[in-house]
């Protein structure tokens, strides 16, 4: 059963391993973020989504507002609970996904592409390098 055991935690780590984009940076708080030229695309992870359960409200942030990196934007209602939403970055809002009004849901059905949250003009791109890559993130995220 230990050889058993330890094939069922190697399968999880695989399975966390493909699921967060290379391309993309985390933060401890489970939110991730994309760099399109100057403007981070970003949201909540797989893992924060699995966790929360069921979306069934995202309050965003308006458009125009200063952030500063890990300061709360937002919160995210689920069936489970309320959370909060916290910028990765510091910048400026310049879009919300104003779909996820209607259609909470798509932060279940697709954390990474068309369940994005906020899209925030970034001052400096070089503040990326202090949040974990994905392969960072997914042991951050096996340790739960």
């Amino acid at each position: 059963t230990v050889a058993r055991s330890e094939r069922n935690v190697e399968f999880h780590r695989w399975e966390i391993r493909r699921m967060y984009p290379k391309e993309f940076r985390y933060t401890q708080d489970h939110e991730w973020i994309h760099l399109e030229g100057d403007v981070g695309v970003g949201g909540i992870t797989e893992f924060a989504q699995s966790e929360l359960g069921d979306v069934v409200f995202v309050e965003l942030p308006e458009v125009g507002t200063d952030v500063a990196a890990g300061a709360e934007v937002g919160t995210i209602e689920s069936v489970k609970a309320v959370s909060s939403l916290y910028s990765p970055v510091s910048g400026q809002i310049v879009e919300v996904n104003e779909t996820l009004a209607d259609k909470p849901e798509l932060v279940n059905e697709d954390p990474h592409g068309d369940g994005w949250m906020m899209k925030v003009k970034l001052g400096d791109a070089k503040q990326l390098e202090e949040l974990m890559t994905a392969e960072q993130y997914e042991e951050h995220a096996a340790e739960g």
